[in-house]
C-alpha cells in the first residue's frame, strides 16, 4: 500500500510564497513522475507542475516563472516552491506519483489535498 501526505498549505496575501511538500510511503520500488495538481471551486482538477525521476520539470503556463517544482528520490518527496502567489492560485492542491511497488505493479496515486488560499 502506498500513500501521499502532503503538507505547507495554507492563507497567505498576495505576493507572498508558500512551499508545498509531498511525502510518499509504503511499498514503493520506484516513482516515475510526481506532480502538483490544483482544483479550484467551480473547476476541473488541472496540472500545476510535473517532474520525472530524472528531474525533468514541467509546468502550466500560468506558473511558469513563479513556481519551481523539485524532488528528492532518497526521500521519495515532491516540492513545490510557489512565489509571488496571485488570487487566482486558490485552491485544494493535489499530490500524485506514478508507483512501481514491491510487487512491480504501476498504479497512479493522490494525495489527501492541502488547501492554498491567496489574498487580495
Amino acid at each position: 500500500q502506498v500513500q501521499l501526505v502532503e503538507s505547507g498549505g495554507g492563507l497567505v496575501q498576495a505576493g507572498r510564497s508558500l512551499r508545498l511538500s509531498c511525502a510518499a510511503s509504503g511499498s514503493i520500488l520506484r516513482i516515475n513522475t510526481m506532480g502538483w495538481y490544483r482544483q479550484a471551486p467551480g473547476k476541473q482538477r488541472e496540472l500545476v507542475a510535473s517532474i520525472t525521476n530524472g528531474g525533468s520539470p514541467n509546468y502550466a503556463d500560468s506558473v511558469k516563472g513563479r513556481f519551481t517544482i523539485s524532488r528528492d528520490n532518497a526521500k521519495n518527496t515532491v516540492y513545490l516552491q510557489m512565489n509571488s502567489l496571485k488570487p487566482e492560485d486558490t485552491a485544494v492542491y493535489y499530490c500524485n506519483a506514478g508507483v512501481v511497488d514491491t510487487k512491480l505493479f504501476v498504479d497512479d496515486h493522490w494525495g489527501q489535498g492541502t488547501q492554498v488560499t491567496v489574498s487580495s
